[in-house]
């Protein structure tokens, strides 16, 4: 993993720009979740409607935790004990969480990621990045830069180069409050 490339991502997030990057099992598309003009031109190249909402993803869940309801100590235990990990909470969020993060939803998608790359980018960044699979909706996801590059170079600001575990499945995605798995891993 390269400083200079984590550097170079940073700034395109701090410019408002739209990046594809390394997760645990697939790229991702990412941009800073504050910038409003980013988002909607993310879920543009996405092709994904703002009322799905988006994945948060952090280095640290004290970068995720401004934006939650207060936690009971259980919640708060569960999360600890699983995260970082490939794995997706939805969490009830304040009503100011913006609609184009959390959609139709009262609660926001968040993880805590253990891909070293994502948790440098977040850390670099400061905070939590939008995480989506870097593929147009409805098709497959992408796994490797080259692919990236070819599907959807021309749209974005910055493919940061790293590996994705190609054996692994996209983060499985369950509820905090229910315990219902949404998506399995």
């Amino acid at each position: 993993m390269s400083a200079w490339h984590i550097k170079r991502a940073t700034q395109q997030l701090q410019a408002g720009g739209v990046i594809a990057y390394p997760t645990e099992a697939v790229y991702g598309l990412g941009c800073d979740p504050f910038d409003a003009l980013a988002v909607y031109r993310l879920l543009a190249i996405k092709q994904r409607p703002v009322s799905k909402g988006l994945i948060l993803i952090g280095s640290d869940f004290s970068q995720l935790e401004f934006l939650f309801a207060p936690l009971s100590t259980e919640q708060r235990q569960l999360l600890n004990d699983t995260w970082p990990a490939a794995v997706t909470f939805t969490i009830p969020c304040h009503d100011d969480v913006p609609h184009w993060l959390r959609g139709d939803f009262n609660s926001l998608a968040v993880r805590v990621s253990a891909h070293p790359q994502v948790r440098a980018l977040c850390d670099s960044f400061g905070g939590a990045i939008v995480s989506t699979s870097a593929n147009r909706s409805g098709q497959a996801a992408l796994r490797n830069a080259a692919a990236v590059r070819r599907q959807l170079g021309s749209q974005l600001d910055y493919v940061l180069p790293g590996a994705c575990d190609v054996t692994a499945q996209p983060s499985e995605i369950r509820d905090l409050l229910s315990g219902q798995v949404l998506r399995a891993g």
